[in-house]
Parts: structure tokens; C-alpha cells; sequence
């Protein structure tokens, strides 16, 4: 055991993100602080998190002691619950056309949108895709995150989404960051598609929904429910199927108009994603469910929309986490901390609230329960910010950025400041 037992620290600050609660308002006197800390790591797993002198004194002759300087600190590796980094092509005319005046809804009926995306994707090579999905990734890893959802929903065909799919797969082989891949055949009725909503939604479940399982391709499915998507009445018994299959199930709800948030509660969906449009009626519903509020900020600040209702959902009760929702459209920047200390500011979020939504809370949105913490048995994923105060890490809105990160007790990224 003890050539793989290594201890970092003295950190000036670690943030375990420990025992604190999965739903509601959280204060920052709740955060687990431990000053002057320490983490010991036994291959990929925490194996103990504490004050490191007494940590040094217990473990100094079977440890591999990593010192580390002042004006540190150490918290778990943020998890990006919901992206799209699986694309080719460009949509800066999109971005043009709506700071004109149109519209998401007019720019998506006049032929752009994800239709131009799912166009651009079909004509790159399986192997260009790869190598797109993964430098992404990187991108994100640098930013100190850990574990990265990736969404397929650029193909909408059966041969197209598996392509997005495998890529997803072949990308995380070479990449440092997990990523966990969500089917989203569902995003919107294909343009070439010569049949009705119920008969495109028929063929991807009959003929879709199997492969991902005997492939292992996804056990996680997603739907658009929107005006430009698809309505409550044609998605539902895709959903259903999907449920019946075993596949975990996520919504793209209330984005602009209501509905998919009761939908997602009704059939046990593990997250709600978006959420801009909900009224109270939604609000209270997803607080009073298992199901996880997924706040999309980037996405509300490249549409130019309102907010999720953060605070809202917070003080009902509701578990919120914040994705990046990293995608060619809506949210091009692909910076979560910048965008989630933007929702802190918009939506008056403590330190506490948000760094739960990136961590354990973020984790819970995926269904995984082995990060998000540091703690003992928890995967060793975490990031060092060279500061003495975790506030710094929101009150510099994403302008500082973690000076190294570990992932399974490796370090993957480490840059000079």
C-alpha cells in the first residue's frame, strides 16, 4: 500500500465539499474548510483528508510527500453536467443574426440553428470528430474539470448518432477528464426526414435504443421539448421506452416555453436541464422531486434571455447544478466558471451554492456518487487555485484559473502563473 499512498498539502485551504446537503439553500458558513489541510490519496481514491501535520505524522514513513507551496488551495474537480462538445462547423452567423433581432425560434424555422450544426456534423470524418470532441475536452479539463457530459444529437439518424456516439467513446480513451456520453436522437425533427415527429422518435427507439445497449454506446437519453423540437404528446412514449430499457432519462425543459420540467418530474428523469421559463407551478414541482435543476447560464447570456430561476429553485428546495452547455449555438464560450459566477451575481447565489452546483451537486446530476467530494473513498479528482481564499475562485469571475489538476490521483494539467 504505501507505494501508492501520496500526500499533498499544506494547502491554505481544502474545501471537501463533504456531508453538505444534496438539496436547497446552502449558506457559505456550511462550507467544509479545513485550513492548513492535506489530502491523501491511495492510487485513484481519497484515502484521507485532513490537517496535514497530523496527516505528515501518521502517514510521513509509508507516504510519498508532493509539498506544496503557500497561498494554495485544493477543492474537487468540477463536473460539467451538460454539454454539446461533440460538433463540427460554426455558428458565429447565428450569433450576428440574433444580436440583428431574430429570434432562436426564427433563425432555427429559416434553416439555421442545430440544423446548421447537425450539417456541418454529418460531414465530418469519425475521426476529425474524435479529435474535435477531444481537444474540447482538454479545454475544459484546463478550466479544472474533471468529469464532462457530451451529448450526441448533431446526426439525427440512426447511422449518424452512433458515429457522434463512438466518437464521444474514442475521445475519452484519450483524454484525462471522464466523459459521460448522453444520446439526444431526440434534439429536433430532422429536416430530411420524410415521415411525422412519432415516426422519426418510432425509428430511433426501435432501431437506436438497442445498439446503444449491446455497444455500451450510452445509458443515458435526453429530449428537446420545445416549439422547434418536439411537443409533450409525440415525446412521451420515447421517453417511456427509453425508462423501460433502463436508460437514465434527461430533458432539455422550459427553455422558452413550459411543459418539459413536469414531463422530466413525471417520469423520473434525473435532471431538468435549462429551465429559463419556468414559473413558480415548475418551480415547486422540481423541488419536490428527485429530480435535479440544471441551470445553463451561457446559454442565457449568447440568447440574450433571461436567467434560470436559481434563487427561486434554491429556496423551494431544489437540487440546482450549472452546466456550461458548451455548444456552437447558444453557449459558444465553453467557460463554466465564468458562467456560473455570472448566475452568482444575476441570480444572488453564495459561494457555497455554487461551488455545490459544480461539484457534488453537478454529480448528482449524472448519477454518480464516487466524485464531487474529497472524502474518503471518493475518486482523487480535484483542483489547485493559487490563491488563501476560495472566494477569489467567483469574485474573479473565471479569470482565475486552477494552477494544476488531478484527476484519479494523477496530475494531468499544471500551468505557471
Amino acid at each position: 500500500m504505501e507505494n501508492d499512498l501520496k500526500l499533498l498539502g499544506p494547502f491554505k485551504q481544502v474545501l471537501t465539499m463533504n456531508k453538505m446537503p444534496l438539496k436547497g439553500a446552502i449558506n457559505d458558513q456550511q462550507l467544509p474548510i479545513i485550513a492548513e489541510g492535506g489530502i491523501l490519496m491511495l492510487g485513484d481514491r481519497i484515502y484521507e483528508v485532513g490537517v496535514f501535520n497530523t496527516l505528515l505524522k501518521k502517514w510521513s514513513s509509508d507516504a510519498k510527500v508532493i509539498p506544496v507551496a503557500a497561498d494554495h488551495i485544493a477543492l474537487p474537480g468540477f463536473i460539467d453536467c451538460h454539454t454539446h462538445i461533440a460538433y463540427a462547423g460554426n455558428r458565429a452567423n447565428d450569433f450576428a443574426l440574433r444580436n440583428s433581432g431574430s429570434s432562436y425560434l426564427d433563425i432555427a424555422a429559416a434553416g439555421g440553428g442545430i440544423w446548421n450544426t447537425v450539417s456541418h456534423t454529418r460531414l465530418c470524418k469519425e475521426t476529425d470528430l474524435i479529435k474535435l470532441t477531444a481537444q474540447r475536452a482538454n479545454l475544459l479539463t484546463q478550466q479544472g474539470i474533471t468529469t464532462i457530459e457530451v451529448k450526441s444529437g448533431y446526426g439525427l439518424t440512426v447511422e449518424e448518432e452512433l458515429k457522434i456516439l463512438r466518437a464521444i467513446q474514442q475521445a475519452n480513451h484519450t483524454t484525462a477528464a471522464d466523459l459521460i456520453s448522453t444520446c439526444l436522437a431526440a434534439h429536433m425533427l430532422p429536416r430530411d426526414f420524410d415521415g411525422s415527429a412519432k415516426m422519426y422518435l418510432d425509428l430511433m427507439a426501435q432501431v437506436l435504443f438497442p445498439i446503444l445497449k449491446t455497444n455500451n454506446l450510452s445509458n443515458r437519453i435526453d429530449a428537446f421539448i420545445e416549439k422547434t423540437a418536439f411537443d409533450e404528446e409525440d415525446i412521451q412514449p420515447y421517453l417511456r421506452k427509453a425508462k423501460e430499457m433502463g436508460f437514465d432519462l434527461t430533458i432539455h425543459a422550459d427553455q422558452f416555453t413550459t411543459s418539459g420540467s413536469r414531463i422530466a418530474v413525471e417520469l423520473g428523469a434525473i435532471s431538468a436541464d435549462h429551465l429559463e421559463a419556468s414559473t413558480s407551478n415548475e418551480i415547486d414541482l422540481i423541488a419536490h422531486s428527485d429530480t435535479v435543476a440544471v441551470a445553463l447560464p451561457a446559454a442565457s447570456i449568447g440568447l440574450g434571455c433571461g436567467f434560470t430561476p436559481a434563487r427561486r429553485l434554491l429556496d423551494a428546495g431544489a437540487c440546482l447544478a450549472i452546466g456550461s452547455d458548451w455548444n456552437p449555438g447558444s453557449a459558444p464560450m465553453g467557460q463554466l466558471l465564468t458562467s456560473a459566477s455570472m448566475l452568482a451575481t444575476m441570480e444572488k447565489l453564495t459561494n457555497a451554492e455554487v461551488l455545490a452546483a459544480l461539484t457534488y451537486r453537478a454529480a448528482a446530476a449524472l448519477s454518480l456518487s464516487d466524485r464531487g467530494q474529497l472524502a474518503e473513498g471518493m475518486r482523487a479528482d480535484f483542483s489547485i487555485f493559487q490563491t488563501d481564499n476560495y472566494q477569489n475562485i467567483t469574485y474573479y469571475q473565471g479569470s482565475m484559473q486552477p494552477v494544476a489538476v488531478w484527476k484519479d490521483g494523477s496530475e494531468v494539467f499544471s500551468r505557471t502563473v
